[in-house]
């Protein structure tokens, strides 16, 4: 009797988190089919209509910021070897990511994309620079290390879908994929951001609820901090106490981390283009404060949770040589696999929430760049508006297809080719484009030989950083290190090029620059008048 009555139990646990599944998926495809009236012109589906609001965007920049990738990959890993330090990278995140990007990048991007009739960043690099082959060259490196970046967001789902329902992760893939290609083929940008908005609560809530399950399994925040305080590996460092400690056992190292994934966002087209919809500046003042509290819960939150992992050595399982079965993501599963089973479906629909929000959002960045900068003209004469839409949405279901292959392959085969390629697209991307971008914006003299060499550089490197890693510096062989490094060069590389190459035309970057001069009247609350 008490075995079935644990049987019936245990079907009745895993019925209602099915049953909470349905409900969000069916929220997010209701949402899809409504937005439709809004996905009917390139500018509609790509950016909606430039008319979203200041919490919408905010959410969609969040969203597609933090993954499983970093819940469940990045937390675990750096939270394992930096202790409670790998908070930083949360913080960091928030100021530099989300604070200092807003600040620094959305007016001027907002309103220098809208002058030149940009909707993606290879275009805004072809017209800034009136170089067709700019544009290309952008959206080749976007197509190259997206695809690897996009599989790389079904990691960390698959152990959390063993441990919730013991459903195959090739099962959780091909769901994963079918659902945000019906969404984001129906709806466009407009039902992204909605819906990014909806999985950006799930998040928060999430968040907060599992840190404060997790550390009450270990006796409260004091206790957990004092048993970290106690943990010991001769094999990282020899200080006393060193994982509870304000910078950690590596702080050079942590550093790096800090200025990849915070840094990165600069450059990282799929982030770049929210600020290309936002609605007025009040809106981008709002998403400001916003984005940066949003960055603060959520990645501060999840590197804090992650800084506690090794309190769980325990009950992790290892290999003869001492290293962790599954890696650095089966951590944080870990940690959680004994929390209560509402808890469990929570965690499942924020990490699902997380990598399907930021998986929509590569997705139209991928296949609007394909068929705006390098299908249409290029190859395709007098592409029509219907046509463009047409293109895009069918490049969606190339692009999902093709990282949910790669995502397969992976899994069933164990290829680390792929992984690895996937941990250098981030530093690739982010170093090849954020310098001449932000630089583009601000700047007159910016040529497009530095645009070029930036571009070459930051590409060639984290490739060979792939393929000859052991050749490489110590302090680089590291892909967080490289990418860093990649990103801190472009900055040097574009002002020096820019010094020594012909200067740009100056007719062409006055017309740019004649956006910011426009007089506009706006209320007196915003601006004292003379």
């Amino acid at each position: 009797m008490k075995e079935e009555a644990f049987t019936n139990k245990s079907e009745t646990q895993t019925n209602m988190k099915l049953i909470l599944l349905l409900v969000y998926f069916a929220v997010l495809i209701g949402i899809g089919l409504y937005c439709r009236k809004n996905a009917t012109d390139v500018n509609g589906f790509v950016l909606g209509g430039r008319s979203v609001g200041p919490w919408l965007t905010a959410f969609a920049y969040g969203t597609s910021y933090f993954s499983a990738v970093v819940f469940v990959g990045y937390a675990g890993q750096f939270g394992w070897k930096y202790g409670i330090s790998a908070t930083w990278a949360g913080i960091g995140n928030a100021i530099i990511g989300s604070l200092l990007a807003w600040v620094v990048l959305g007016r001027r991007t907002r309103i220098m994309t809208q002058h030149l009739d940009s909707a993606t960043m290879p275009q805004f690099f072809g017209k800034r620079f009136g170089s067709p082959a700019l544009k290309i060259g952008a959206s080749v490196i976007i197509f190259i290390f997206l695809i690897p970046y996009t599989a790389s967001l079904y990691n960390g789902l698959s152990r959390l879908f063993g441990m919730a329902f013991n459903i195959d992760y090739s099962v959780c893939i091909i769901i994963m994929a079918i659902l945000t290609a019906i969404y984001v083929i129906a709806g466009g940008y407009m039902a992204t951001a909605i819906n990014d908005f909806i999985q950006g609560i799930i998040m928060l809530f999430g968040i907060a609820t599992i840190i404060i399950a997790v550390l009450n399994s270990k006796g409260g925040l004091m206790a957990a901090l004092d048993g970290l305080a106690r943990v010991t590996d001769e094999s990282v460092a020899t200080t006393p106490g060193v994982f509870a400690s304000f910078l950690g056992p590596d702080p050079l190292n942590l550093m790096f981390v800090v200025i990849l994934t915070s840094l990165g966002t600069w450059g990282l087209p799929q982030m770049v283009q929210k600020f290309y919809a936002i609605k007025d500046e009040a809106s981008i003042q709002k998403g400001t404060i916003i984005s940066t509290i949003f960055a603060l819960v959520v990645a501060g939150g999840c590197y804090f949770l992650g800084g506690f992992g090794r309190l769980f050595s325990d009950k992790l399982e290892y290999t003869p040589e001492g290293a962790i079965v599954g890696g650095y993501d089966s951590i944080i599963p870990t940690m959680l696999s004994e929390l209560s089973p509402a808890l469990i479906a929570l965690v499942v629909i924020l990490v699902l929430s997380a990598s399907m929000s930021t998986l929509s959002s590569l997705v139209i960045a991928s296949s609007s760049t394909l068929t705006i900068d390098f299908l249409k003209d290029t190859f395709i004469k007098n592409m029509s508006e219907k046509l463009q839409v047409l293109y895009i949405r069918i490049l969606i279901v190339v692009f999902i297809a093709i990282s949910a292959v790669l995502a397969l392959i992976q899994y069933k085969s164990s290829v680390t080719f792929i992984a690895q390629l996937m941990g250098v697209s981030w530093g690739a991307l982010a170093g090849a484009f954020l310098a001449p971008f932000m630089y583009s914006l601000y700047s007159k003299k910016v040529t497009k030989a530095s645009c070029w060499v930036s571009f070459i550089f930051a590409s060639v490197l984290m490739v060979a950083n792939i393929f000859f890693r052991s050749s490489f510096p110590t302090i680089m062989q590291s892909p967080i290190n490289c990418g860093a490094i990649a990103m801190i060069a472009g900055l040097i590389i574009v002002p020096i090029v820019s010094l020594i190459t012909p200067k740009p035309d100056q007719e062409m970057v006055d017309s740019a620059f004649a956006c910011y001069e426009k007089e506009t009247t706006v209320a007196q609350k915003t601006a004292l008048g003379k």
